[in-house]
């Protein structure tokens, strides 16, 4: 374990035990990382509820060994380090995002170190899909071809959205939204439509 010397690490830390500063105690040292909503409703495979507790995650610029990171844990009274082996998936762990039959936390809940961003770096495909389906259908019920208003509404009311609008598929959404008024200044836009009504022709470039 001594010469073990990994970037990312994780722990698990108990609020009955820990110092009352430790958030402090954490954020002063600087290093990139996230800390859990408050793990209160999580229960063990025989019904009985866990003691309360938070995961956190750091992720150092450089390696450390496990008696360097055991150093901050002690400090901490919380369990021993472990190396963290793909940051992705114990990042989303930390709200139990692919784990339906475990509780649920809230993603803004989770405390992010070091100017670390926690929804980028959980973020997938099916998560920017998903997103994506709800932003056309928000525009369809509401007749918003308008990538300004879009964008609007994201940056104020879904913030999610709006993380999408400015990192990714923003071309797509133009075309979509600018597809979706020709369809309407055309008269043969009237909401969703059946697989079948679908015109086959295409619709020229120019007119997009």
């Amino acid at each position: 374990m001594a010469d073990k010397r990994k970037r990312n690490w994780v722990f698990v830390l108990y609020p009955e035990s820990a110092p009352e500063n430790w958030r402090q105690i954490l954020r002063d040292m600087l290093v990139p990382g996230y800390v859990s909503p408050l793990h209160c409703d999580d229960v063990n495979a025989d019904g009985e509820h866990k003691k309360e507790h938070y995961h956190v995650i750091l992720t150092f610029k450089g390696v450390k060994t496990f008696e360097q990171v055991k150093e901050i844990t002690d400090k901490l009274n919380a369990t021993r380090p472990e190396e963290c082996k793909d940051i992705r998936a114990y990042a989303r762990y930390l709200c139990h995002l692919d784990n339906p039959e475990k509780a649920q936390y809230n993603v803004s809940d989770v405390e992010c170190l070091g100017g670390t961003d926690y929804l980028e770096t959980t973020k997938s495909a099916a998560d920017t899909d998903t997103a994506i389906g709800e932003m056309m259908d928000w525009c369809l019920e509401q007749g918003c071809y308008s990538f300004f208003r879009l964008a609007l509404y994201a940056r104020q009311y879904r913030t999610d959205w709006f993380r999408v609008l400015t990192s990714s598929r923003t071309v797509f959404l133009v075309a979509w939204l600018k597809s979706m008024q020709w369809e309407m200044n055309q008269g043969t836009f009237d909401g969703y439509v059946e697989d079948e009504n679908i015109p086959n022709s295409d619709i020229p470039d120019s007119d997009i």
